[in-house]
């Protein structure tokens, strides 16, 4: 009987500093022992310190890539990131009736961790119109959630008052991401999950310049544990400790001048003599 890996298609923006969009997915993707297939949207160009440019890519080569790969090998769950265009969106969602596809994790991209605007504010109506209701799970931000709920988030009771509208107009589940929050405690809370019931999922805030990428690669590791079978609640939690555990690996480690990465491969570093902040000893920095 032949065996195949767990795959996951991430279909999303390239990030040429290599921190956040399809490279971070590949890597957590990796890390996490599924294989990654992609297809990207829109290149950037950018670093630790600035998106110099944004060039998106053509509705019918997104498609192509897209087709490329579900026409020759299964995938498992899909997770998109930045979906620039209202058209490109509607395109995904004929992509995801036409193949098929059950475990989509949408991560709406419209908002950098750095507050950079990614995207067109146009885009919020088409995620409603056309992803809410064949996704398994939406992973917005506090200003991504804003800007799909209409709500101004300034308390953790406003993430259900933004779920609660999100859910309504068609949305199945959500998970709204805290790290916005300054507080001692970082807390993202899934709705949704059909007990009815909100589910806080908190661990210590890590003191890090090194979050670069960070909503990229939480979407991509929940992504990643659905397609090894973990059920929606546990891919999430399990998601949680990954990225917590990546970024405090990666706050000392210097990438550029700006904002770092998180440290995506740390559990693949640590079992190959690698140092436990996931530095090699040559190459440690003092």
């Amino acid at each position: 009987m032949k065996s195949r890996y767990p795959t996951v298609l991430t279909i999303a923006g390239s990030d040429s500093g290599g921190g956040a969009g399809v490279q971070a997915d590949l890597k957590t993707f990796s890390a996490l022992g599924v294989y990654g297939t992609s297809a990207i949207t829109a290149v950037t160009a950018q670093n630790t310190q600035e998106v110099r440019t944004v060039e998106t890519l053509s509705i019918d080569i997104i498609r192509q890539q897209v087709e490329a790969v579900l026409d020759d090998i299964a995938v498992d769950a899909v997770k998109t990131g930045m979906l620039p265009t209202p058209g490109i969106i509607e395109t995904v969602a004929a992509l995801i009736d036409r193949y098929n596809l059950k475990n989509v994790i949408v991560d709406p991209v419209m908002v950098a961790t750095s507050g950079a605007r990614l995207a067109i504010p146009c885009i919020a109506e088409a995620f409603r119109k056309h992803l809410y209701r064949r996704a398994m799970l939406f992973t917005p931000n506090i200003p991504e959630a804003e800007a799909l709920s209409g709500i101004n988030i300034q308390t953790e009771d406003d993430f259900q008052k933004a779920a609660d509208i999100m859910m309504e107009q068609g949305c199945r589940a959500v998970l709204i991401k805290g790290g916005h929050f300054t507080k001692d405690c970082a807390t993202d809370i899934l709705f949704g999950t059909g007990k009815g019931e909100s589910i806080p999922i908190r661990s210590r805030r890590v003191e890090s310049k090194n979050l670069h990428g960070t909503g990229c690669t939480f979407s991509s590791a929940i992504a990643a544990n659905i397609a090894l079978g973990l059920d929606l609640t546990n891919a999430v939690k399990r998601a949680k400790t990954y990225i917590f555990t990546a970024i405090e690996n990666g706050k000392d480690i210097t990438v550029g001048n700006g904002y770092g990465p998180v440290n995506h491969l740390f559990s693949i570093a640590s079992s190959n003599g690698f140092t436990d902040n996931g530095l090699p000893v040559a190459c440690k920095i003092h």
